[in-house]
């Protein structure tokens, strides 16, 4: 088969802003929302999909209209706002980011793609995509979205998360950046790498650039981008305390750093082993003041992070009265019908909603 040569047969940039224009998304909540606004739908759209974003962008921006909002509002109501989408960090660093432009900025988001870049959680594609629809500059963007794009349209191989093939990406998107809609170009990009170009059934039939992209002159839709290189991912077994009461579950803060910071989690035991499990989680309860008639053991909760994967073994403990904690203490009652809108980790919130009373 004749090799295609990428991208000498088209003005991808043109083609691809007539195509925004004449079926991209246009209707989003945040399209045409001041750079707030979009700041928050672009940290909300890493690592989720925009559907379901819509809902709990239009729950946060209700609660925190204003950057200001956001920065005076406590890290635990944000949390709490954020709870079901995942990825805590993200809220973590909306929040800081939004405090240290209230104070680095007086309280005016920066319009420069590098001063939005220093601020906590955005990197140089999240800064440019926010200078570019709100003030005008012109700024190349590489989300997964867009280096699903390139990786199939001009036949790039390697997996896109290899520095030297995002590098050549990043290369790419500068040199196709058009001079003129600088903004209509990036929504298309995103557009059509999230509704026709997707990772699964690339809806090539609907491509505006299908004639000219390497991957489908080549059928090769299903090898680009590369994956992901396979590697083992280590397991780490944790052990931890589910205590109950008939109305309410004993919850810890954990620290504001590191894996699940800021959330509200199970108290976690040192033991490495269920025999050891057991007699620490006795220890614990009469340190904390609490009985419980028996310890039961549940089956582990299993949960994949990027670079391992997490079993977390539960030992139940129900007890009929316990007096409330310290005010300075990071544990607390939750009651049970409240559990819905805490700011829970994922394996955590499932393990809870398994209940069976």
């Amino acid at each position: 088969m004749k090799q295609k040569t990428p991208g000498t047969d088209m003005d991808f940039a043109a083609v691809l802003i007539d195509w925004q224009r004449r079926h991209g998304r246009h209707d989003l909540p945040w399209q045409g929302a001041d750079a707030y606004g979009v700041w928050v739908s672009e940290i909300m759209l890493q690592q989720t999909q925009v559907q379901t974003v819509i809902a709990y962008y239009q729950r946060f921006m209700q609660r925190f209209p204003t950057l200001r909002r956001l920065a005076e509002a406590d890290e635990t109501s944000v949390l709490e706002h954020w709870s079901g989408l995942g990825y805590y960090a993200r809220a973590r660093n909306l929040h800081r980011a939004a405090r240290e432009i209230m104070t680095r900025f007086d309280g005016r988001f920066p319009h420069a793609v590098e001063d939005i870049e220093s601020l906590p959680g955005i990197g140089r594609s999240t800064a440019a995509a926010i200078a570019t629809f709100c003030f005008g500059a012109r700024a190349p963007i590489l989300d997964g979205n867009v280096k699903r794009v390139f990786a199939r349209v001009f036949g790039i191989e390697g997996f896109p998360g290899l520095r030297a093939v995002e590098q050549r990406m990043w290369a790419l998107a500068q040199e196709r950046m058009p001079q003129q809609d600088a903004a209509i170009y990036t929504q298309a990009l995103m557009d059509l790498g999230a509704t026709v170009c997707t990772r699964n059934r690339p809806r090539c039939a609907a491509c505006p650039v299908a004639a000219d992209c390497v991957a489908h002159v080549q059928g090769r839709e299903r090898e680009l981008p590369a994956p992901r290189p396979a590697r083992a991912r280590p397991l780490r077994e944790r052990h931890a305390l589910l205590v109950l009461r008939p109305d309410a579950v004993l919850l810890e803060r954990r620290p504001g750093h590191g894996i699940w910071g800021g959330l509200l989690s199970l108290p976690e035991l040192a033991a490495d082993t269920p025999a050891a499990a057991h007699d620490e989680a006795l220890r614990w309860l009469q340190a904390h003041g609490l009985q419980s008639e028996s310890l039961r053991p549940l089956p582990a909760v299993q949960h994949g992070f990027t670079h391992f994967q997490l079993h977390l073994y539960p030992i139940r403990a129900d007890v009929r009265a316990a007096t409330p904690f310290a005010a300075d203490t990071a544990l607390d009652w939750q009651d049970r019908s409240t559990l819905a809108g805490a700011a829970l980790p994922a394996p955590v919130r499932r393990l809870l909603e398994s209940l069976d009373g």
